[in-house]
Parts: structure tokens; sequence; C-alpha cells
């Protein structure tokens, strides 16, 4: 089912948005250094890394692509629950980026200078758990940005997206299947008008839900500048248990252009609510 959110709700989500993350303008952040690491980094429960803007990755991992690795061992960052990461610039050479491994965390002014495998994987969990992407942003992803394989919800505010696959993708085989997953996406930028990543899919889109599994996104105030490919904002999958399913899409018509703040006059999809 899908429900475009009416005029009272639109009235509560403006307000949600003006306290929430402004809306990304572009702009890439200026690396304050580069720090190696030669295995992955685990920010423990209860702390805050703060990396001062500097760019972090493996001193012993190069970039294969979307070939499927060992997983965390092969991040540049671990975040437990309760942790967070902040201020931060992950570099090229890595395969798995960050991991939150059993949810609950929070990643905060985050940047992927050039996605391998994935952005960010969000993993374990419980229906309860909450999982927070604030500020930062992620470009040439050839598939996900963010993979979203545990439990609960999971919030992305005021993030922007460069030449991507897909931004959110709730997991269509994992293991684990099947499995009930929220999202609450605000204040996003999506630029598509760059191509450079090699996509996996050409079925680009902002998410990917299961609709089986009735997994369910708010979207509010997303930016998205096309380009010539083929894009769509929401799309679904019949999801499995650890095999390939292929997504069927489901293009939504509640779609408006609107003024971007920043000029450029790119596709504005507000107040939506996909519920499936």
């Amino acid at each position: 089912m899908l429900q475009f959110l009416g005029s009272a709700a639109t009235f509560a989500i403006g307000a949600a948005v003006a306290f929430g993350a402004p809306v990304p303008d572009g702009t890439w952040p200026t690396s304050q250094g580069n720090v190696s690491f030669a295995e992955v980094y685990v920010v423990k429960s209860g702390e805050v890394f703060d990396g001062g803007m500097k760019t972090y990755d493996r001193s012993d991992i190069t970039c294969l692509g979307q070939t499927e690795s060992n997983g965390t061992s092969n991040a540049v960052f671990e975040v437990e629950p309760g942790a967070t990461l902040k201020n931060v610039i992950i570099g090229t050479n890595q395969m798995e980026g960050v991991h939150c491994e059993m949810s609950d965390c929070t990643i905060e002014n985050v940047w992927w200078e050039d996605v391998c495998e994935d952005a960010l994987s969000i993993k374990g969990g419980n229906v309860s758990s909450v999982s927070r992407v604030i500020g930062g942003g992620a470009r040439y992803a050839d598939d996900k940005v963010i993979q979203h394989n545990g439990y609960g919800t999971v919030v992305v505010d005021g993030f922007f997206a460069q030449d991507f696959g897909k931004l959110y993708r709730s997991c269509g085989n994992c293991k684990s299947n099947p499995r009930q997953r929220f999202l609450n996406m605000s204040n996003i930028y999506a630029d598509l008008e760059i191509i450079q990543a090699q996509r996996v899919d050409p079925n680009v889109s902002i998410i990917m839900m299961n609709e089986n599994f009735g997994d369910q996104a708010v979207l509010r105030n997303i930016y998205v500048k096309p380009s010539t490919e083929n894009y769509t904002e929401c799309a679904s999958s019949l999801g499995v248990n650890k095999s390939g399913a292929r997504p069927a899409l489901l293009t939504l018509a509640d779609v408006v252009l609107d003024p971007f703040p920043f000029g450029g006059g790119v596709t504005t999809l507000d107040a939506l609510h996909l519920g499936m």
C-alpha cells in the first residue's frame, strides 16, 4: 500500500524537518590528514570516536569491488551498540566501510570517499533497535550505500549521496529473513548527474524495500538531481531467505517538482509514506 500524507501530516512533518539536519548542498569536506589501520577499529559501547575530519582507511586492504569479503574484519570501523562514530572520511583502501554489527549505533558526519562493497552495514539488534545516520555523505557506489540486514529502524537525516545504485537497501536475501524493517529518511540530496560507478544493477533507486516482509518507509524532503539514467524513488522486491531474488520495481506517483534550495531545479520527493 502506498499512501501520500495529507495536509495535517505534512504540517507535522514540516515541523520535524525544521528541527532536523539541514539538506546538504553537495559540498564535499576537505580532509585534515590520513590515518591507516592494520585491522578494524572497534568503537566500544558508550564511546564517541571523533575523527577530526581525517581520512581513515586500511593499510592491508584494497577495494575489490563487489567481491564478497569476510565482513567486519575488512571494515575500517566497527561501531558497537550505543557507540558513536563522527567527523570521519572513509578512504578508498577498504572493502566494507563501516559496520554496526548489533545495530543501535550513531553515525554522524561520516563521509565515504569512494564506496567499495557497501558504505555502511547495519546488522543484528532487535525489533526496537534504532540506528542513526546523521549528516555525512557517500559517493561512487556500484551498488548499495546503506545495507540494512538487522532488525528495527534506520534513521537517515541530512545525507548527501552522489552516484550510487541504491541509497538504502533492506536486505532481500539474508539468512535471517523473513524480517520486517523500517526506514525514516529525511533531508536528503541525491545527485545522480555524475555517473562514475560501475552499476551492478541498472535499476537505480533511492530505496529498495521487501514488499512481502511488510517493510515500511517514511520519506521526507528528498531532493533528487537526475541524469540520463533511469531511476525510481522507491523500489520493492520479494525478499527471500539467502537466495537471489530479483526486485520487482515499483515507481511512486507522488513525486513533485519543487525549487531546490541550492539551485538546479531537482526533483523533490516530500512527505511520502511507503507501507508495504
